[in-house]
């Protein structure tokens, strides 16, 4: 492996550990992983369950104007499913794309020069 293969390496595998913080693996199984979402306690937990079940609901039930009155409090709080979406959102894994493409934008570009040189 020539030297700057190698240097490259070292930095793919620096940036990965900076960088990739979303998914964390499950110990049990291989494969798996996990993603967290902050909530306060069990009761804001069940109250985004509860937002996006009924959210889910709509979207199914086009017809239905809003939801069934069996439901109790049949609000929809869409604030608290779009933080939750916002939590799961990737954002360090984002960063470290935009790391690697700057990284090999320039290893093409300088690969491109010698190609030409060559020529």
């Amino acid at each position: 492996m020539e030297r700057n293969e190698i240097k490259s390496l070292e930095n793919s595998r620096k940036l990965s550990v900076r960088y990739f913080n979303t998914l964390k693996p499950v110990t049990d199984k291989t494969d798996m992983y996990t993603a967290e979402i902050r909530v306060l306690n069990y009761c804001e937990l069940a109250y985004v369950i509860s937002n996006m079940l009924k959210l889910c609901i709509l979207a199914l039930d086009q017809e239905a104007p809003e939801i069934s009155e069996t439901i109790k409090n049949p609000a929809i709080n869409a604030a608290s499913v779009l933080e939750i979406v916002a939590q799961l959102l990737p954002l360090d894994e984002i960063e470290l794309l935009d790391e690697m493409h700057q990284i090999f934008s320039t290893d093409s570009q300088d690969l491109n020069k010698l190609t030409t040189e060559k020529v």
